[in-house]
């Protein structure tokens, strides 16, 4: 382990010899030294099994690992994506960073929302009428973002409406086509390179289906966001319908891009440029702000607290919003594509634990699901819950019960029940002692289990982007402490390659040198096709 790392284990040993219970009862201000706010965003992580000395510890872990250091250099435009020899610059499409000489972010900005308001209003509209629909085309990233934005902002969407295609599976695009009219429909295809495998075959698809019904002006109906427009040119789309973004953008950060063209085109350019300036609010808290007082920095520590100190493998991340029902995914690829590595920035083996498992669905549906296993399983699964204070949409008792069962699945966690406690209600409500005796095991909730608390005050365009944000910075940080490379992904290339060194054998048969495994599949597959 890292030597500023291992400073931790003293902390962490002292820490877990206690609880949850006695940490609250020892400090009435828990709350208070265990939260901070930026604005509308409190984070609370008074529940985390933490106490003054070892948070001091991870503070210090954070100067030692060099994060200040390290943000600035990103920020400045060093190439700190290392393997790839690129800068990242992902800050700089909302005006958080400079980008480079020579790259007009913002007339690129301008562009692909122009092109959004003209699709909006129909004075960019096929033969047969404005646009009523909008599919994007895309995987990973181009897709992840996107979707996730969309059905966040849905309130917000006064545009067409907005569908999207990821799954390679055909059963994926044919269940997003069947009910629209594609004579009324854009088509946004998104990748980068214009060659993305399974990005490329739906586009195809999508294109047929388009011609099948409007003939030779199916270009017409279609849009590219890609650096690629020679490729898109030979696809049937001109130059003035392609928006591209640079090799600075990683796929996972370019929501803020022309990737966010749908959403644009849904929600419309004003409330665009509202969740860029979200984003670019936290960028100048998380550059500007001492660490005691960061959220990003903060929300990091914690995780690497739970990660090395206290050695939980798992996350989870419940958005007590059902808007945000894509964020866990969202999250997922942010934080386990980029920190999920085993080799460090030098190229040598990584001495510590790195990123987590993020997973999650919205509350109130996980809680008659999987939490279970979080209150009474044999592991301890720490929970990161986001919630708003205020509902869009107006049904006050929705939200006051939907803020309830959140701040009770904390406190549950937290303190759990004991088994005196058990017994004691149990009799309270008349219960025969041999009844008591029979459950009473099987109610007891240990406790002792920690949660951080995301509370903000509404979900609108703004406070997304800071939100998505916050996250962004928080892997950053945890990718600092941790010394690997957050910015490439060399581990999707492998699957990639072999499944298209596949494709001959699935179609025609033809021999290859297969594994034993691999080989009987083919065999199964052609027989049962």
């Amino acid at each position: 382990m890292s030597d500023y790392l291992s400073k931790l284990d003293s902390h962490a040993a002292r820490i877990k010899e206690t609880n949850l219970r006695t940490l609250f009862a020892q400090n009435p201000e828990r709350f208070a030294e265990f939260s901070v706010r930026f604005d509308d965003l409190l984070i609370d992580f008074s529940k985390e099994k933490i106490d003054a000395p070892a948070l001091a510890a991870l503070f210090d872990v954070a100067r030692a690992a060099n994060v200040a250091a390290a943000r600035d250099a990103m920020v400045g435009g060093e190439h700190w994506n290392l393997t790839e020899d690129r800068a990242v610059l992902h800050m700089a499409l909302r005006g958080g960073a400079n980008p480079p000489a020579g790259d007009n972010v913002e007339g690129t900005l301008d562009r692909f929302l122009a092109f959004a308001e003209d699709v909006r209003t129909g004075r960019y509209a096929p033969k047969t009428g404005r646009f009523t629909d909008v599919i994007n085309i895309g995987i990973g990233g181009s897709d992840l973002g996107p979707v996730m934005v969309a059905r966040a902002l849905e309130p917000d969407r006064d545009g067409p409406r907005l569908h999207f295609v990821s799954n390679v599976d055909s059963a994926h695009l044919t269940d997003i086509t069947k009910d629209l009219d594609p004579a009324h429909t854009l088509v946004v295809i998104a990748s980068k390179t214009f060659t993305t495998m399974e990005t490329m075959i739906n586009a195809q698809s999508a294109r047929q289906w388009l011609r099948d019904a409007v003939g030779d002006e199916a270009g017409q109906h279609m849009v590219a966001v890609s650096s690629n427009i020679e490729g898109a040119a030979e696809f049937g789309i001109e130059e003035s319908r392609v928006f591209g973004f640079w090799d600075w953008v990683g796929g996972r950060y370019s929501i803020w891009s022309a990737i966010g063209l749908p959403v644009a085109i849904g929600i419309g350019a004003e409330n665009f440029r509202a969740f860029l300036a979200g984003a670019a609010a936290m960028d100048n808290h998380f550059i500007n702000t001492p660490f005691e007082q960061n959220l990003p920095v903060i929300l990091a520590l914690v995780g690497v607290w739970r990660r090395n100190a206290m050695g939980w493998p798992t996350v989870a991340l419940i958005p007590y919003d059902q808007r945000l029902e894509r964020f866990p995914a969202y999250t997922q690829q942010l934080d386990m594509e980029s920190n999920g590595k085993r080799i460090t920035r030098q190229g040598a083996p990584v001495a510590t634990s790195t990123s987590p498992v993020i997973w999650g669905e919205p509350g109130t549906n996980s809680q008659h699901s999987f939490f279970q296993l979080l209150h009474q399983g044999t592991d301890v699964i720490p929970v990161d819950f986001i919630v708003a204070a205020e509902s869009r949409d107006g049904a006050s008792e929705h939200h006051t019960t939907l803020l309830a069962n959140c701040l009770a699945q904390g406190k549950a966690f937290a303190f759990g029940r004991t088994e005196d406690e058990v017994r004691a209600r149990m009799a309270k409500k008349s219960a025969a002692q041999e009844e008591i005796d029979r459950l009473a095991a099987h109610r007891v909730f240990p406790g002792d289990r920690p949660s951080t608390t995301i509370l903000h005050r509404r979900l609108d365009p703004f406070s997304l982007g800071r939100l998505i944000a916050l996250f962004e910075h928080k892997v950053f940080v945890q990718g600092v402490v941790w010394n690997v490379d957050s910015f490439d992904q060399w581990g999707v290339e492998l699957g990639k390659e072999l499944a298209v060194n596949l494709l001959p054998s699935l179609k025609d048969g033809s021999s290859a040198d297969h594994d034993v495994s691999t080989a009987g599949l083919i065999a199964a597959i052609k027989g049962l096709s």
